[in-house]
């Protein structure tokens, strides 16, 4: 019988993306989703549970991530569950899980605070900040939601 490897996510970001090329110039976007469930606990209070999830992008739709996401953005995310070793600094073996994304889609209501307008990288210590605008050459019928 055949496996299958797929996760989807809707959650924000919680930090903007960083992206990085490889030596060959591939852009590789690397971001953290968080997901947060509500559950009531044995005294029946409700507690917030976050799960937060390392995602992985790579070329064009890594370039669009670094463009249009921001900290804080609702996204939509499908893509496949990969798990990598790596040594921490006492030298322990740590296992991490990442998601290799393969499709992102924007979420959220148009204009205001959830518009996805290209970021602007601000110069260190820059604390102004611009309302953000949709690209120019974008009409309604182009967005998908």
């Amino acid at each position: 019988m055949a496996s299958f490897n797929k996760i989807t996510i809707v959650g924000y970001l919680g930090r903007d993306p960083e992206i990085r090329y490889t030596s060959d110039g591939t852009p590789v976007c690397s971001f953290t989703v968080a997901t947060t469930e509500r559950k009531k606990d044995k005294a029946g209070d409700f507690q917030d549970i976050t799960t937060w999830f390392r995602i992985t992008t790579w070329r064009r739709l890594a370039e669009i991530a670094n463009q249009y996401l921001s900290k804080g953005k609702q996204v939509y995310i499908e893509g496949k569950l990969s798990q990598s070793e790596y040594k921490d600094r006492d030298g322990n073996t740590r296992t991490t899980l990442e998601v290799q994304c393969s499709d992102l889609q924007f979420i959220g209501a148009r204009g205001g605070d959830e518009s996805f307008a290209p970021r602007e990288e601000k110069p260190a210590g820059s604390r102004e900040s611009a309302p953000p605008e949709m690209p120019g050459n974008l009409s309604d019928d182009d967005i998908p939601f």
